[in-house]
């Protein structure tokens, strides 16, 4: 199985650490962000590795470099400008393959067991699955719903709703209608729940979106005491 870092976003938020650093190598616990993806891949088994890169994407391209030290070969997919989810993952088809692959948002960190994903087989007519995860502070109106039986719904006053966590099983097939450029993924998800082609999990583990200076800040001190008391 191939995965997918979307790695391209200029990180608007973040700004002015993103003005001079892409986000996904942003550091938190004493190393970037898209380390702890790349380290989660290799120890996976994962071999094969595209990440998308746009805004100051050549210095995520100088850092990972072919991916061998972490066992990977990794591909890039320069985009000219940020393509969006939709967009960035229809750029880079002739990369992935019609197989179904991961994908890993490269500004989220979480300690979510990859080999849930990587076990999962993906039914013929299940378009992706996706990881949720219970709302964070900063997102409390959710995503989407999720049924007793594993299928996302669109998300309702009357149901409880939860957050994409930016993990999951894509098939390209996903994108069957979309026009190359720079779209969003959320119709596309919206498509797929209509007619019944898309699954999810709930994970209750460990989750940040680094969206903001102040919530990287916060998980890197996290990680740094929880380091430390590991070595006590």
């Amino acid at each position: 199985m191939k995965a997918m870092i979307l790695a391209a976003g200029r990180g608007e938020r973040m700004r002015p650490l993103t003005d001079y650093c892409p986000k996904p190598l942003l550091e938190v616990g004493g190393k970037p962000l898209l380390a702890y993806h790349l380290e989660a891949l290799g120890a996976e088994g994962i071999r094969e590795v595209v990440i998308n890169v746009s805004h100051l994407g050549e210095q995520i391209v100088d850092w990972v470099g072919d991916g061998s030290r972490w066992g990977l070969q990794v591909a890039f997919s320069r985009e000219f400008e940020p393509l969006e989810t939709a967009g960035g993952l229809l750029h880079a088809a002739g990369l992935l393959g019609e197989e179904p692959f991961l994908v890993l948002n490269g500004d989220v960190w979480t300690d979510y067991p990859l080999s849930r994903l990587t076990a999962r087989s993906l039914p013929a007519d299940t378009l992706a699955h996706l990881v949720m995860i219970t709302n964070p502070a900063q997102h409390r109106g959710g995503d989407f719903a999720l049924d007793s039986e594993g299928h996302l719904q669109r998300a309702s006053k009357q149901t409880p709703s939860y957050t994409y966590a930016g993990l999951g099983i894509y098939r390209m097939a996903l994108l069957a209608n979309a026009m190359p450029g720079k779209q969003a993924l959320r119709p596309f998800l919206d498509a797929a729940i209509d007619a019944g082609q898309l699954s999810g999990e709930l994970y209750e583990g460990a989750w940040e979106d680094v969206g903001t200076p102040e919530r990287l800040a916060a998980l890197d001190q996290r990680l740094r005491t929880a380091a430390a008391i590991r070595t006590e």
